[in-house]
């Protein structure tokens, strides 16, 4: 019984520094799926969040797509990209004044610092975003 405990204590710190080594590993590496219900809680917990807010019918949004996608998976660790479906969340959209889509919606430690509206480059995102780490 002894042993037991001991290979599982042992297994535990192992994960445990493991984390401790990858503190990154919390966050994901492609946009998070936002719903009225969830937009409070991701942005809450998340030092940098940037919510995508966008629709099916929308063209520009859909040219911004990949690049929200590629930088999710270069800034994991320091960003959080999320979208946001304005057509099927209301409530947040209009909480914000979304009156144009695409916009991006930067929240730091749980606080909407800005908005951008349009379809950037994605240099140009990149350098915007880069401003608020």
């Amino acid at each position: 019984m002894d042993e037991e405990l001991e290979r599982i204590r042992r297994k535990k710190l192992e994960e445990m520094k493991k984390m401790a080594n990858e503190p990154n590993a919390d966050y994901p590496d492609s946009p998070v799926k936002l719903t009225d219900g969830t937009v409070g809680d991701v942005v809450a917990r998340y030092p940098l969040v940037i919510v995508d807010c966008w629709a099916e019918w929308c063209g520009p949004c859909r040219m911004i797509a990949p690049v929200i996608e590629e930088l999710a998976k270069e800034m994991k660790g320091k960003v959080v990209f999320a979208k946001l479906n304005v057509d099927e969340n209301m409530q947040t959209s209009s909480k914000y004044g979304i009156m144009a889509i695409p916009t991006m919606l930067v929240f730091k430690n749980g606080e909407l610092i800005d908005q951008m509206v349009g379809a950037y480059p994605k240099t140009t995102l990149t350098n915007k975003i880069q401003k608020y780490l």
